[in-house]
Protein backbone atom coordinates (compact mmCIF):
# COMPACT_ATOMS: atom_id res chain seq x y z
CA UNK A 1 0.00 0.00 0.00
CA UNK A 2 2.74 2.06 0.98
CA UNK A 3 4.48 1.74 -2.58
CA UNK A 4 0.90 2.50 -3.88
CA UNK A 5 1.11 5.56 -2.24
CA UNK A 6 4.42 6.66 -3.32
CA UNK A 7 3.80 6.01 -6.72
CA UNK A 8 0.94 7.91 -6.65
CA UNK A 9 2.64 10.80 -4.90
CA UNK A 10 5.25 10.63 -7.80
CA UNK A 11 2.63 10.58 -10.59
CA UNK A 12 0.93 13.75 -9.32
CA UNK A 13 4.14 15.55 -9.13
CA UNK A 14 4.96 14.35 -11.93
CA UNK A 15 1.99 15.99 -14.04
CA UNK A 16 1.57 19.06 -11.56
CA UNK A 17 5.65 19.61 -12.90
CA UNK A 18 4.69 19.15 -16.54
CA UNK A 19 1.56 21.74 -16.42
CA UNK A 20 4.15 24.39 -14.80
CA UNK A 21 6.52 24.18 -17.78
CA UNK A 22 3.90 24.12 -20.58
CA UNK A 23 2.97 27.42 -19.36
CA UNK A 24 6.41 28.38 -20.09
CA UNK A 25 7.85 28.56 -24.04
CA UNK A 26 11.30 28.94 -24.57
CA UNK A 27 12.81 31.99 -26.46
CA UNK A 28 16.60 30.33 -26.46
CA UNK A 29 16.71 26.42 -27.90
CA UNK A 30 20.47 26.16 -26.26
CA UNK A 31 22.35 25.53 -29.22
CA UNK A 32 21.72 28.37 -31.87
CA UNK A 33 20.83 32.08 -32.63
CA UNK A 34 17.29 31.18 -34.03
CA UNK A 35 14.48 33.55 -33.01
CA UNK A 36 16.51 36.30 -32.79
CA UNK A 37 17.90 39.03 -34.99
CA UNK A 38 20.31 41.87 -34.75
CA UNK A 39 19.76 45.66 -34.45
CA UNK A 40 21.67 48.63 -34.73
CA UNK A 41 25.26 48.14 -33.43
CA UNK A 42 27.95 45.00 -34.40
CA UNK A 43 28.57 43.46 -31.07
CA UNK A 44 29.32 39.84 -31.09
CA UNK A 45 26.40 37.68 -29.72
CA UNK A 46 27.23 33.16 -29.90
CA UNK A 47 26.40 30.37 -28.39
CA UNK A 48 28.73 29.22 -26.31
CA UNK A 49 28.05 26.63 -24.08
CA UNK A 50 24.34 26.38 -23.61
CA UNK A 51 24.00 30.49 -23.16
CA UNK A 52 24.31 33.82 -25.39
CA UNK A 53 27.09 35.40 -24.74
CA UNK A 54 27.53 39.39 -25.90
CA UNK A 55 30.81 40.60 -26.24
CA UNK A 56 31.34 44.33 -26.87
CA UNK A 57 33.10 45.88 -29.90
CA UNK A 58 34.72 49.17 -29.55
CA UNK A 59 33.44 51.85 -31.60
CA UNK A 60 29.97 50.08 -31.99
CA UNK A 61 26.78 51.74 -30.81
CA UNK A 62 24.34 49.85 -28.55
CA UNK A 63 23.42 46.43 -29.78
CA UNK A 64 19.94 44.70 -29.36
CA UNK A 65 19.79 40.93 -29.71
CA UNK A 66 15.70 40.80 -30.41
CA UNK A 67 13.52 38.27 -30.58
CA UNK A 68 11.52 37.44 -33.93
CA UNK A 69 8.05 38.01 -32.24
CA UNK A 70 7.14 41.49 -30.72
CA UNK A 71 4.97 40.90 -27.23
CA UNK A 72 2.50 43.08 -25.50
CA UNK A 73 1.53 41.39 -22.23
CA UNK A 74 4.01 38.41 -20.99
CA UNK A 75 6.23 37.55 -18.11
CA UNK A 76 9.47 36.51 -18.76
CA UNK A 77 12.21 35.02 -16.87
CA UNK A 78 16.15 34.89 -17.77
CA UNK A 79 18.97 34.19 -16.13
CA UNK A 80 22.44 36.49 -16.88
CA UNK A 81 25.78 37.06 -15.50
CA UNK A 82 28.00 40.11 -16.07
CA UNK A 83 31.27 41.46 -14.44
CA UNK A 84 32.02 45.04 -15.35
CA UNK A 85 29.93 46.34 -18.25
CA UNK A 86 26.56 47.96 -18.22
CA UNK A 87 23.71 45.92 -20.09
CA UNK A 88 19.93 45.75 -20.21
CA UNK A 89 16.67 43.74 -21.58
CA UNK A 90 14.49 45.86 -24.10
CA UNK A 91 10.78 45.17 -23.33
CA UNK A 92 7.94 46.31 -25.39
CA UNK A 93 10.78 48.20 -27.54
CA UNK A 94 10.43 49.19 -31.05
CA UNK A 95 12.72 49.78 -34.04
CA UNK A 96 11.29 51.57 -36.86
CA UNK A 97 12.68 53.38 -39.33
CA UNK A 98 11.10 56.84 -38.98
CA UNK A 99 12.66 57.06 -35.61
CA UNK A 100 16.37 57.95 -35.75
CA UNK A 101 17.19 55.37 -38.74
CA UNK A 102 15.53 52.34 -37.26
CA UNK A 103 17.02 52.44 -33.60
CA UNK A 104 15.83 50.57 -30.96
CA UNK A 105 14.06 53.22 -28.10
CA UNK A 106 11.65 51.79 -25.44
CA UNK A 107 11.80 50.35 -21.69
CA UNK A 108 14.38 48.78 -20.93
CA UNK A 109 15.29 46.92 -17.49
CA UNK A 110 18.53 47.60 -16.14
CA UNK A 111 21.61 45.18 -15.98
CA UNK A 112 23.85 47.39 -13.67
CA UNK A 113 26.85 45.95 -12.07
CA UNK A 114 28.45 48.98 -11.00
CA UNK A 115 28.00 50.87 -7.31
CA UNK A 116 25.80 52.86 -8.19
CA UNK A 117 23.46 49.21 -8.02
CA UNK A 118 20.35 50.00 -10.41
CA UNK A 119 20.04 46.94 -11.58
CA UNK A 120 16.01 45.79 -12.14
CA UNK A 121 15.43 49.55 -12.63
CA UNK A 122 13.35 50.92 -15.60
CA UNK A 123 14.89 53.14 -18.15
CA UNK A 124 13.21 54.15 -21.16
CA UNK A 125 16.15 53.58 -24.15
CA UNK A 126 16.43 56.64 -26.85
CA UNK A 127 13.36 58.26 -25.67
CA UNK A 128 12.14 59.07 -21.90
CA UNK A 129 15.27 58.53 -20.32
CA UNK A 130 15.23 56.98 -16.70
CA UNK A 131 11.70 56.10 -15.15
CA UNK A 132 12.70 54.03 -12.24
CA UNK A 133 15.88 53.42 -10.13
CA UNK A 134 16.59 52.02 -7.15
CA UNK A 135 17.10 55.43 -5.32
CA UNK A 136 13.20 54.75 -4.91
CA UNK A 137 14.15 51.08 -3.46
CA UNK A 138 16.94 50.88 -1.65
CA UNK A 139 15.97 47.32 -0.68
CA UNK A 140 16.62 46.28 -3.68
CA UNK A 141 20.15 47.48 -4.36
CA UNK A 142 21.78 44.62 -2.83
CA UNK A 143 19.80 41.54 -4.88
CA UNK A 144 22.10 41.61 -7.61
CA UNK A 145 25.14 39.74 -7.75
CA UNK A 146 28.19 40.38 -9.76
CA UNK A 147 30.14 38.00 -11.90
CA UNK A 148 27.36 35.42 -10.77
CA UNK A 149 23.97 34.13 -12.27
CA UNK A 150 20.78 36.28 -11.43
CA UNK A 151 17.36 35.37 -12.03
CA UNK A 152 15.37 38.23 -13.39
CA UNK A 153 12.10 38.14 -13.49
CA UNK A 154 9.67 40.92 -15.72
CA UNK A 155 6.17 41.02 -15.55
CA UNK A 156 4.30 43.07 -18.10
CA UNK A 157 0.61 43.04 -17.63
CA UNK A 158 -1.46 46.14 -19.16
CA UNK A 159 0.01 48.95 -17.77
CA UNK A 160 1.41 47.72 -15.09
CA UNK A 161 5.52 46.47 -15.08
CA UNK A 162 7.40 44.78 -12.38
CA UNK A 163 10.55 43.40 -11.66
CA UNK A 164 12.34 41.39 -9.66
CA UNK A 165 16.28 40.60 -9.21
CA UNK A 166 16.64 37.14 -7.67
CA UNK A 167 13.21 37.29 -6.70
CA UNK A 168 13.34 40.92 -4.70
CA UNK A 169 10.87 42.68 -6.35
CA UNK A 170 12.69 45.85 -7.56
CA UNK A 171 10.18 48.37 -9.80
CA UNK A 172 6.24 48.49 -9.88
CA UNK A 173 6.13 50.97 -12.72
CA UNK A 174 2.67 51.75 -14.63
CA UNK A 175 2.77 53.04 -18.03
CA UNK A 176 0.89 53.06 -20.87
CA UNK A 177 2.94 55.01 -23.48
CA UNK A 178 3.95 51.79 -25.86
CA UNK A 179 1.82 48.52 -25.31
CA UNK A 180 3.48 46.15 -27.23
CA UNK A 181 7.00 45.45 -28.90
CA UNK A 182 10.10 43.47 -29.12
CA UNK A 183 12.20 42.11 -26.52
CA UNK A 184 15.82 42.03 -27.13
CA UNK A 185 18.89 41.25 -24.89
CA UNK A 186 21.21 44.95 -24.92
CA UNK A 187 25.71 45.17 -25.44
CA UNK A 188 26.19 48.32 -24.50
CA UNK A 189 28.15 50.43 -26.54
CA UNK A 190 31.97 51.02 -24.78
CA UNK A 191 34.92 53.18 -24.67
CA UNK A 192 38.12 51.58 -26.11
CA UNK A 193 39.55 50.19 -23.10
CA UNK A 194 36.07 48.69 -22.51
CA UNK A 195 36.16 46.37 -25.63
CA UNK A 196 36.43 42.44 -25.29
CA UNK A 197 33.83 42.94 -22.02
CA UNK A 198 31.06 40.14 -21.93
CA UNK A 199 27.90 39.16 -20.57
CA UNK A 200 25.98 35.91 -20.50
CA UNK A 201 22.06 35.21 -20.51
CA UNK A 202 20.32 31.52 -20.50
CA UNK A 203 17.11 29.66 -19.47
CA UNK A 204 15.27 32.60 -21.45
CA UNK A 205 11.47 31.64 -20.56
CA UNK A 206 8.38 33.64 -21.23
CA UNK A 207 4.67 32.99 -20.76
CA UNK A 208 1.40 34.87 -22.16
CA UNK A 209 -2.07 34.77 -22.37
CA UNK A 210 -3.93 32.73 -19.95
CA UNK A 211 -0.75 30.75 -19.01
CA UNK A 212 0.68 34.51 -17.22
CA UNK A 213 0.91 33.29 -13.42
CA UNK A 214 1.48 36.81 -12.18
CA UNK A 215 3.14 37.45 -8.35
CA UNK A 216 0.96 38.61 -5.86
CA UNK A 217 1.13 42.32 -4.61
CA UNK A 218 4.29 42.56 -2.31
CA UNK A 219 2.30 46.16 -0.45
CA UNK A 220 6.05 47.88 0.02
CA UNK A 221 7.52 48.24 -3.40
CA UNK A 222 6.91 51.72 -4.26
CA UNK A 223 5.63 52.57 -7.31
CA UNK A 224 5.92 55.32 -10.34
CA UNK A 225 3.01 55.57 -12.11
CA UNK A 226 2.97 57.47 -15.36
CA UNK A 227 -0.60 57.24 -16.41
CA UNK A 228 -3.18 60.00 -16.01
CA UNK A 229 -4.54 60.45 -12.73
CA UNK A 230 -4.97 56.38 -11.81
CA UNK A 231 -4.45 54.57 -8.64
CA UNK A 232 -2.67 50.79 -9.58
CA UNK A 233 -3.48 47.87 -7.86
CA UNK A 234 -0.14 48.31 -5.45
CA UNK A 235 -0.95 51.86 -4.60
CA UNK A 236 -4.62 50.78 -3.50
CA UNK A 237 -3.54 47.99 -1.36
CA UNK A 238 -0.36 50.59 -0.11
CA UNK A 239 -3.80 52.84 0.94
CA UNK A 240 -3.15 55.68 -1.63
CA UNK A 241 -6.34 57.68 -2.75
CA UNK A 242 -6.69 60.60 -5.25
CA UNK A 243 -6.61 64.05 -3.83
CA UNK A 244 -7.53 65.30 -7.26
CA UNK A 245 -10.23 63.34 -9.24
CA UNK A 246 -8.97 64.67 -12.91
CA UNK A 247 -12.73 65.80 -13.57
CA UNK A 248 -13.40 68.83 -11.33
CA UNK A 249 -12.31 70.67 -7.97
CA UNK A 250 -14.33 68.44 -5.82
CA UNK A 251 -12.22 68.24 -2.26
CA UNK A 252 -10.55 71.54 -3.02
CA UNK A 253 -11.90 75.10 -2.00
CA UNK A 254 -9.90 78.55 -2.36
CA UNK A 255 -8.14 79.72 0.58
CA UNK A 256 -10.54 81.99 2.73
CA UNK A 257 -13.80 80.08 1.38
CA UNK A 258 -15.60 76.96 1.76
CA UNK A 259 -16.12 76.75 -2.11
CA UNK A 260 -13.72 76.04 -5.24
CA UNK A 261 -12.57 79.11 -6.96
CA UNK A 262 -15.02 80.12 -9.97
CA UNK A 263 -11.69 81.13 -12.01
CA UNK A 264 -7.98 81.43 -11.94
CA UNK A 265 -7.89 77.21 -11.19
CA UNK A 266 -9.15 75.07 -14.10
CA UNK A 267 -9.63 71.64 -14.86
CA UNK A 268 -8.79 70.57 -18.78
CA UNK A 269 -7.93 67.13 -20.05
CA UNK A 270 -7.33 65.62 -16.73
CA UNK A 271 -4.96 68.39 -15.85
CA UNK A 272 -5.48 71.35 -12.93
CA UNK A 273 -4.03 74.25 -13.94
CA UNK A 274 -3.36 77.64 -12.30
CA UNK A 275 -3.67 80.27 -14.57
CA UNK A 276 -1.10 83.10 -14.84
CA UNK A 277 -2.60 86.34 -13.71
CA UNK A 278 -2.97 89.64 -15.10
CA UNK A 279 0.79 91.62 -14.89
CA UNK A 280 -0.54 94.99 -14.87
CA UNK A 281 -3.04 94.48 -11.94
CA UNK A 282 -0.96 92.33 -9.91
CA UNK A 283 -3.81 90.88 -8.38
CA UNK A 284 -3.59 86.34 -7.99
CA UNK A 285 -6.08 84.41 -7.90
CA UNK A 286 -5.42 82.95 -5.10
CA UNK A 287 -3.97 79.59 -3.18
CA UNK A 288 -6.24 76.17 -3.54
CA UNK A 289 -6.61 73.96 -0.50
CA UNK A 290 -7.38 70.33 0.28
CA UNK A 291 -11.07 70.39 2.23
CA UNK A 292 -9.53 67.76 3.73
CA UNK A 293 -6.69 67.64 6.74
CA UNK A 294 -4.07 65.79 7.25
CA UNK A 295 -1.03 64.62 10.15
CA UNK A 296 1.20 61.71 8.80
CA UNK A 297 1.45 61.18 5.03
CA UNK A 298 2.82 60.08 1.96
CA UNK A 299 1.88 63.02 -0.95
CA UNK A 300 2.95 62.44 -4.49
CA UNK A 301 2.00 64.87 -7.26
CA UNK A 302 3.48 65.76 -11.07
CA UNK A 303 3.80 69.30 -11.62
CA UNK A 304 5.06 71.17 -15.20
CA UNK A 305 6.53 74.63 -14.89
CA UNK A 306 6.04 77.58 -17.91
CA UNK A 307 9.14 78.94 -18.28
CA UNK A 308 10.01 81.88 -15.76
CA UNK A 309 7.12 80.23 -13.24
CA UNK A 310 6.88 79.42 -9.36
CA UNK A 311 4.85 77.98 -7.07
CA UNK A 312 5.04 75.66 -4.31
CA UNK A 313 3.07 72.64 -2.44
CA UNK A 314 2.52 73.88 0.91
CA UNK A 315 2.14 71.94 4.26
CA UNK A 316 1.28 72.34 8.15
CA UNK A 317 -0.41 75.66 6.99
CA UNK A 318 -2.37 77.65 8.22
CA UNK A 319 -4.47 81.12 7.16
CA UNK A 320 -4.61 83.73 9.42
CA UNK A 321 -7.50 86.31 8.11
CA UNK A 322 -10.96 85.08 6.44
CA UNK A 323 -9.98 87.39 3.79
CA UNK A 324 -6.39 86.28 2.98
CA UNK A 325 -5.93 84.42 -0.42
CA UNK A 326 -3.07 82.60 0.54
CA UNK A 327 -1.76 80.18 3.13
CA UNK A 328 1.33 80.19 4.97
CA UNK A 329 3.46 77.27 6.17
CA UNK A 330 5.90 75.03 4.81
CA UNK A 331 6.58 74.72 1.02
CA UNK A 332 8.43 71.96 -1.28
CA UNK A 333 9.59 75.06 -3.75
CA UNK A 334 8.36 74.88 -7.26
CA UNK A 335 10.43 77.16 -9.34
CA UNK A 336 11.74 77.39 -13.19
CA UNK A 337 15.73 77.87 -11.20
CA UNK A 338 17.42 79.26 -14.41
CA UNK A 339 14.47 81.78 -15.04
CA UNK A 340 13.23 83.39 -11.64
CA UNK A 341 15.02 85.40 -9.77
CA UNK A 342 13.84 83.74 -6.57
CA UNK A 343 16.42 81.26 -6.86
CA UNK A 344 18.98 83.42 -6.31
CA UNK A 345 17.41 84.61 -3.39
CA UNK A 346 17.61 83.56 0.19
CA UNK A 347 20.89 81.45 1.45
CA UNK A 348 22.83 78.92 -0.53
CA UNK A 349 20.29 78.17 -2.86
CA UNK A 350 17.40 77.45 -0.51
CA UNK A 351 14.84 78.87 -2.38
CA UNK A 352 15.60 76.78 -5.62
CA UNK A 353 13.11 73.55 -6.67
CA UNK A 354 12.25 71.06 -4.17
CA UNK A 355 14.23 72.97 -1.58
CA UNK A 356 12.24 73.70 1.64
CA UNK A 357 11.28 77.31 0.97
CA UNK A 358 13.77 79.98 2.31
CA UNK A 359 14.58 77.48 5.15
CA UNK A 360 16.76 73.98 4.01
CA UNK A 361 18.35 73.76 0.17
CA UNK A 362 17.32 70.29 -1.50
CA UNK A 363 20.13 68.66 -3.02
CA UNK A 364 20.80 69.64 -6.83
CA UNK A 365 20.23 66.55 -9.14
CA UNK A 366 22.36 65.52 -11.87
CA UNK A 367 20.85 67.34 -15.45
CA UNK A 368 19.30 64.02 -16.71
CA UNK A 369 16.84 63.46 -13.95
CA UNK A 370 15.70 67.04 -14.03
CA UNK A 371 12.98 67.65 -16.62
CA UNK A 372 13.06 70.69 -18.62
CA UNK A 373 10.64 73.42 -18.44
CA UNK A 374 7.15 72.58 -20.43
CA UNK A 375 7.97 68.71 -19.10
CA UNK A 376 6.71 67.02 -16.43
CA UNK A 377 8.26 66.28 -12.84
CA UNK A 378 7.18 63.94 -9.62
CA UNK A 379 7.51 65.44 -6.40
CA UNK A 380 7.15 63.40 -3.15
CA UNK A 381 6.71 64.82 0.18
CA UNK A 382 6.51 62.16 3.25
CA UNK A 383 5.73 63.49 6.97
CA UNK A 384 6.16 61.21 9.50
CA UNK A 385 5.10 61.21 12.73
CA UNK A 386 7.91 61.24 14.27
CA UNK A 387 8.73 64.55 12.54
CA UNK A 388 11.11 63.70 9.85
CA UNK A 389 10.34 65.36 6.62
CA UNK A 390 11.19 64.14 2.93
CA UNK A 391 11.33 65.56 0.26
CA UNK A 392 11.85 63.86 -3.48
CA UNK A 393 12.39 64.65 -7.11
CA UNK A 394 11.91 61.98 -9.89
CA UNK A 395 12.49 59.25 -8.09
CA UNK A 396 15.48 60.93 -5.83
CA UNK A 397 15.06 61.78 -1.72
CA UNK A 398 16.78 65.55 -2.15
CA UNK A 399 16.11 66.81 1.19
CA UNK A 400 15.39 65.32 5.01
CA UNK A 401 14.95 67.23 8.20
CA UNK A 402 13.55 66.65 11.62
CA UNK A 403 10.71 69.83 11.98
CA UNK A 404 11.72 71.45 15.35
CA UNK A 405 14.93 69.93 15.43
CA UNK A 406 17.98 71.78 16.58
CA UNK A 407 19.05 72.24 12.49
CA UNK A 408 15.72 73.13 11.32
CA UNK A 409 14.89 75.32 13.97
CA UNK A 410 18.19 77.09 13.20
CA UNK A 411 17.59 77.61 10.06
CA UNK A 412 14.09 78.76 10.81
CA UNK A 413 16.05 81.60 12.77
CA UNK A 414 17.66 82.47 9.80
CA UNK A 415 15.13 82.97 7.54
CA UNK A 416 12.23 84.94 6.20
CA UNK A 417 10.29 83.72 9.10
CA UNK A 418 11.85 83.73 11.86
CA UNK A 419 9.49 86.83 13.45
CA UNK A 420 7.22 84.48 13.34
CA UNK A 421 6.31 82.19 16.49
CA UNK A 422 3.36 79.94 15.07
CA UNK A 423 4.79 79.67 11.98
CA UNK A 424 4.09 76.04 10.65
CA UNK A 425 3.64 75.01 14.26
CA UNK A 426 0.31 73.25 13.78
CA UNK A 427 0.19 69.35 13.64
CA UNK A 428 -2.70 68.71 11.49
CA UNK A 429 -3.52 70.42 8.25
CA UNK A 430 -4.26 70.49 4.46
CA UNK A 431 -2.33 70.61 2.00
CA UNK A 432 -2.01 73.65 -0.37
CA UNK A 433 -1.07 74.40 -3.53
CA UNK A 434 0.11 78.04 -4.21
CA UNK A 435 -0.81 80.68 -7.16
CA UNK A 436 2.27 82.79 -7.52
CA UNK A 437 1.19 84.66 -10.41
CA UNK A 438 2.50 82.02 -13.19
CA UNK A 439 1.61 79.29 -15.36
CA UNK A 440 1.86 76.09 -13.79
CA UNK A 441 0.18 72.65 -13.90
CA UNK A 442 -0.35 69.54 -11.76
CA UNK A 443 -1.57 66.01 -12.11
CA UNK A 444 -1.42 62.74 -10.27
CA UNK A 445 -2.09 64.23 -7.25
CA UNK A 446 -2.51 61.53 -4.39
CA UNK A 447 -1.76 60.33 -1.05
CA UNK A 448 -2.08 57.93 2.05
CA UNK A 449 -1.95 58.22 5.33
CA UNK A 450 1.06 56.66 7.40
CA UNK A 451 2.69 55.70 10.46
Amino acid sequence: MKKIQLLSLFILCTFILSAQNKAWKSLFDGKTLNGFHQLNGKAKYEVVDGTIVGTTVTGEPNSFLACDAEYGDFILEVDLKVGEMNSGIQIRSLSIPEFNKGRVHGLQVEIDPSDRAWSGGIYDEARRGWMYQTEMNPAAKNAFKKNDWNKYRIEAIGSVIRTWVNDVPVSYMVDDLTMKGIIALQVHSVKERDGGAQIAWKNIRIQTGKDMKPRPLDNTTPVANYTLNTLSPQEVAQGFSLLFNGKNLEGWKMVGEDAPPASGWVVNDGILSIMKSDTASKVKHGDLLTSKTFTSYELNFDFKLSEGANSGVKYFVTTPYKTQRSGLGLEYQILDNEKHPDAKLGINGNRTLSSLYDIITAKKLDPRFQQKIGLWNQGKIIVHSNNVVEHWLNGFKVLEYTKDGPAYLEAIAKSKFAKNPNFAKVKVSPILLQDHGDDVSYKNIKIRKID
